[in-house]
Order: C-alpha cells, then sequence, then structure tokens
C-alpha cells in the first residue's frame, strides 16, 4: 500500500513502524474471512483491511480521530487472526495497537465511556481491587435489566454478569525449590487470573515441580500490562513492562531463570513483545528484549522440555485453542500433543479460528458483539460431545462458561491431574476412576 507520510513524522518510532506495517498491505482480503467482526457485521470497515485505510487516513494526515474511525477501532478484538492468514507479513498487531494509543490521546470519548475505561484500567490490573470488586458484585445485580437498557451502563451490567457468584479464597505465591532442578522458572503471578481460578497456578506449580523445575515468584513483578495496553493507555502499559523487566532482570542476574512461564496467553502475548514496546527506550531497549526471548506459555515449555509420566483419565476434551495464543504466539500444536500424551481424547471445534468474544475487556465494552461470538463458540463445542472444555487463557475459560453447560477449565489442570494432581474442582461430579 502506497504511503505519504511526512518525513517529520516519521520521526516518531510508532509512526515509523505503523508506515512500514500499513505498506506491506498488499489489498488482497484474505484477512477479512477470518476476522470475527467482518464474519458477523460484513461491513469492510470492520474488517482488518478496513481498519487499515481507516489508521492510514488518520495517522498519515495527522488527523483528530472521530467517531466512525474510533467505533470501528474499538470493535477490533485484537484476535489476530488476521495475522495468521495475511500472505504478506502485515503486523497488523503493532498497527491498531498504535491507533488505540493515538485514539487514546487524540480523542475525547463521551464521558461515560471515559469513566468506564477508567475504571477498567484502576481495578482490573490489581488483584486485591479486583477481589474487592467481585465481592460487591451481587449487590448490583438486580439493578442489571435496568442498567441494560441504558446505554451508558451498560459495560457496567456486562461486568456483573460476568462477574462469579462466588470469589474463589486467593492462593498465596511460594516459591518452590528442587534438588537437582532442571529448570529455574518465573510463573507471572499476573492480575485476573490468580482472582478468578486460584486453582491454575496451583496445578501449574505441582506439575512443574514433578517436570523437575525450581519455580520463584520475582518480587516486585505486577500486571503484564495488556489490559491497558489494548485499551490505548500506553504509558500505563510501558510502566508495567518496565516494572516486570525490572523484576525478572533481578532475578536473571541473580539465580538465573531458564524461562518466565506464563498461563494466561493474553499475557504471554504481551510479554513477548516488551521488546517492540521498550524498543525506543536506552535503558530498557535490551534487557526487555531479554525477557521477551525468556517469555514462554506454559504448554510451549512442557511440551519442550517433557511431561512427567501420566495415567489416562478416559475424558473427552474439547479443545478451544485461545487467539492470543493460536494467532499471537503461533503456540498451535503444543497444548493439543499434551493433551494427547496425558491420555485424553482431543477435539478440535469447527472455526476455531474465530475469537471466543472474551478479548481482554471486549465483552464488557462491547458486549453485544461479545455475546454473538460466545453463544456460537459454545455451539461449536457442543457439537464435540467432548466431557469437558479447556483452554489456556481465564478469559476464554470465563467467556464459554457464560455460554456452555460444559466444564471449562484450563488445560494445565487436567495435565496435573493426569500426571498425579487433584482431580480438578470442575470434574467432580464425574464418576470416579
Amino acid at each position: 500500500m502506497q504511503t505519504r507520510f511526512e518525513p517529520a513524522a516519521l520521526a516518531d518510532p510508532a509512526m515509523a513502524t505503523s508506515e512500514g506495517v500499513i505498506r506491506k498491505c498488499v489489498h488482497c482480503g484474505f484477512c477479512t474471512a477470518t476476522c470475527p467482526t467482518y464474519v458477523l457485521l460484513g461491513d469492510e470497515n470492520d474488517s482488518p483491511r478496513g481498519r487499515i485505510y481507516l489508521i492510514k487516513d488518520m495517522l498519515e494526515n495527522g488527523r483528530m480521530p472521530g467517531p466512525e474511525t474510533v467505533k470501528h477501532v474499538d470493535r477490533c478484538l485484537s484476535c489476530l487472526a488476521c495475522m495468521t492468514t495475511c500472505p504478506s507479513g502485515v503486523n497488523y498487531m503493532h498497527l491498531v495497537d498504535h491507533a488505540r494509543a493515538y485514539i487514546h490521546e487524540h480523542y475525547k470519548r463521551p464521558w461515560h465511556e471515559r469513566a468506564v475505561r477508567r475504571l477498567l484500567a484502576c481495578v482490573l490490573p490489581y488483584p486485591g481491587r479486583m477481589r474487592l470488586a467481585l465481592e460487591w458484585a451481587p449487590l448490583g445485580r438486580p439493578f442489571v435489566p435496568l442498567m441494560k437498557r441504558i446505554k451508558a451502563l451498560q459495560p457496567l451490567a456486562a461486568m456483573l454478569e460476568l462477574a462469579p457468584a462466588k470469589v474463589p479464597a486467593p492462593a498465596p505465591s511460594v516459591s518452590t525449590r528442587v534438588a537437582g532442578a532442571k529448570a529455574r522458572v518465573a510463573l507471572l503471578q499476573g492480575c485476573a487470573e490468580p482472582v478468578l481460578s486460584p486453582e491454575v497456578r496451583a496445578a501449574t506449580e505441582r506439575l512443574l515441580g514433578r517436570a523437575g523445575c525450581e519455580v520463584i515468584f520475582a518480587p516486585g513483578e505486577g500486571c503484564c500490562g495488556a489490559l491497558v495496553h489494548h485499551m490505548g493507555r500506553e504509558a500505563d502499559a510501558l510502566d508495567a513492562a518496565r516494572r516486570n523487566v525490572d523484576a525478572w532482570m533481578a532475578e536473571i542476574e541473580g539465580g538465573g531463570l531458564d524461562a518466565v512461564i506464563v498461563t494466561t496467553s493474553g499475557c504471554g502475548t504481551t510479554i513477548k513483545d516488551y521488546g517492540h514496546m521498550l524498543r525506543a527506550d536506552p535503558v530498557y531497549a535490551e534487557k526487555a528484549a531479554r525477557v521477551s526471548a525468556l517469555a514462554m506459555d506454559v504448554s510451549e515449555f512442557l511440551a519442550r522440555h517433557g511431561l512427567p509420566p501420566a495415567s489416562p483419565r478416559g475424558l473427552t476434551v474439547a479443545y478451544h485453542p485461545p487467539c492470543s495464543l493460536q494467532h499471537g504466539q503461533k503456540v498451535t500444536e503444543a497444548p493439543k500433543q499434551l493433551l494427547a500424551e496425558a491420555g485424553y481424547a482431543v477435539r478440535l471445534p469447527a472455526e476455531a479460528h474465530l475469537c471466543c468474544g472474551s478479548a481482554g475487556t471486549y465483552n464488557i465494552l462491547q458486549s453485544e458483539l461479545a455475546g454473538q461470538l460466545g453463544a456460537r463458540k459454545a455451539e461449536r463445542l457442543a457439537a464435540l460431545e467432548a466431557d469437558v472444555i479447556a483452554t489456556g487463557n481465564v478469559g476464554c475459560a470465563v467467556q464459554i462458561s457464560r455460554h456452555s453447560g460444559l466444564p471449562v477449565i484450563h488445560t494445565i489442570e487436567l495435565l496435573d491431574w493426569a500426571t498425579g494432581g487433584p482431580r480438578p474442582q470442575a470434574l467432580k461430579h464425574l464418576p470416579q476412576e
């Protein structure tokens, strides 16, 4: 695609990166077939190709973002399916992330949108605040029907509907030492996952321990920054990245690290991109690239280092590949192979490439579209007639659970159970083997 950016504009590293991305697009339209919003809406502006045109016009001409452009960029899930199908190697992720940051800086949203986004940024990345908000959520549920009728309150209604009926008890992060450990790894503590599914961390610690790994939790590490990054709050995202780079570099330079293990794939995609996010920071660029190179999804790590001996459990598993894992990180085979190696019968649904509609805060900010995608995904998974649905991202698990009657748990919980761990709580209803 031909561009006409002013030389002065290209002095900005973010603008120069976006210009390079735009120039790679050849208008082929392959991306439209795999874009969830285009599949639902059939609007060219709600396809990656259409958004690239809108973003090009906005950035190239230094335009103040208009409501229409903002609407179509907001509707993007950042599922990155377009990057999997693009024959030209267009890095749409970096382009849309820059567009969101540009919109955040130059566009004044209606007051109610600003308020909701600020609330999300102030609550979700902080486990203590998030837990408190979820514990108070039952008080607001009686008002959900009314809130749904008022546009400004619809995101709050979506938040209340997503909140669990009961908040699980917290699980402490305790580093474990293994004599003669094969590897020393840092496990991302995260923000939403330990509040919503603390059992995932516990299962991961047990499984990595049986695999001969020393698991540590880096002091000072916090939210990866993905939630605010995808809302265009670039300064907040970079602050989170720097904080985590400092925490993990202290471990790298201290006892050494073989990997930074991530159990929430949306976080993994962002951490693997720290090197790009901080590329223009003279203090952090090299350190961020080093941390990104160590980041691995837990399934990716186990596929390389080996799974402990397993006992088959005789279950059929419908595997839902999170977009951030299959498209963002290109980790496609490891989870399925590990489940099969552990003795599970693994089935993949039709349209496995399409997003479930979770996408960080998407099922709050774009609840109607997210609901359509969630129902569509649950229908495809139900057709597999499986005993359980497995996935590698807490957001996907929450989203699919709203639309499916089957238990939805993290892949690592099934692997932990098969290799000597306890039966996952969500499967207690199944007959004992």
